[in-house]
């Protein structure tokens, strides 16, 4: 009779053999590989694996972590280990566009966002009832300049009391301290409206659309103190022309924003993602 079912990643200096050392030492183990990905950084010379595998009946997971700890200090390997049922915790955090929002809860009441949703925090009230629809508790944090810091210092305080492990941005419209980026750095993921060229600032699709543009889109990223410059996840675009209004531009953007946040969360929180400096590898 099978048991637990885990997720191992790993990280290292790219050399000869690291593959044959993470799939040899599964086998002596007597471990079932369920799926297995691999990518080798030409640039960064840095070399990543992210294995799904079955464990058999009594499976000692202290004597797997010790023998893998081994090879990992042989190796400069980092590494984690974890059931795959023990999914992480994510806070969400918006502000009154709420379809984002509105995409993830429904993945999540589905089963197929790959993570569980600790509750939902905004400096409005307007997705209050969305929360108590999907009975989630919401906290209402409002933020202004001169309280901003008390609302950071809240918001941590939040994520401590909710065991959460990582934090959604779902248009969430403020921009986070430096501290906080680094407080909460590769663990908060934002969205971006993306676009050639990429607008900034108020009625971006209005820009898109005096310009006439013929691309939209949407990046999922880390959160860094370089605003909207953090490590891709996930991106997406739709081709537009010139019979469409700024508010088709923007039905569209809305639609392409939700999925493209939608797949950072689930790969994030399948472990399906690597920091790579300033880039990412992404297992799909």
């Amino acid at each position: 009779m099978p048991g637990k079912r885990y997720i191992l990643r790993a990280a290292a200096p790219d050399a000869i053999g690291i593959l044959a050392d993470v799939a040899g030492y599964l086998a002596r183990g007597g471990l079932n590989v369920v799926e297995s990905q691999d990518f080798g950084d030409p640039d960064s010379e840095r070399f990543f694996v992210w294995v799904e595998f079955d464990s058999p009946e009594g499976f000692d997971r202290g004597s797997f972590e010790a023998g893998f700890r081994a090879l990992a200090e042989k190796r400069e390997m980092s590494w984690s280990l974890r059931r795959k049922d023990d999914v992480p915790r994510a806070l969400i955090m918006v502000s009154k566009g709420d379809h984002c929002l509105n995409d993830l809860l429904y993945r999540h009441r589905r089963g197929q966002l790959g993570c569980d949703v600790s509750a939902i925090v905004s400096n409005h009230e307007d997705a209050r009832w969305l929360a108590e629809r999907h009975e989630l508790p919401f906290h209402h944090v409002p933020v202004t300049r001169d309280t901003k810091p008390d609302a950071e210092a809240r918001l941590l305080e939040l994520i401590a009391e909710t065991d959460s492990d990582f934090v959604v941005l779902a248009r969430y419209m403020q921009v986070l301290s430096d501290g906080l980026c680094q407080e909460l750095s590769g663990r908060c993921i934002n969205i971006h409206h993306s676009f050639l060229p990429s607008f900034k600032g108020a009625r971006p699709y209005h820009q898109a659309h005096k310009r006439g543009v013929k691309l939209i889109g949407a990046s999922a990223h880390y959160v860094t103190a370089d605003l909207d410059e953090g490590p891709i996840i996930a991106q997406d675009v739709a081709p537009v022309d010139h019979r469409m209004s700024p508010a088709r531009m923007a039905q569209i953007g809305r639609d392409i924003e939700a999925r493209v946040l939608s797949r950072a969360v689930t790969a994030h929180a399948e472990g399906r993602v690597f920091l790579n400096g300033v880039r990412t590898v992404v297992f799909e």
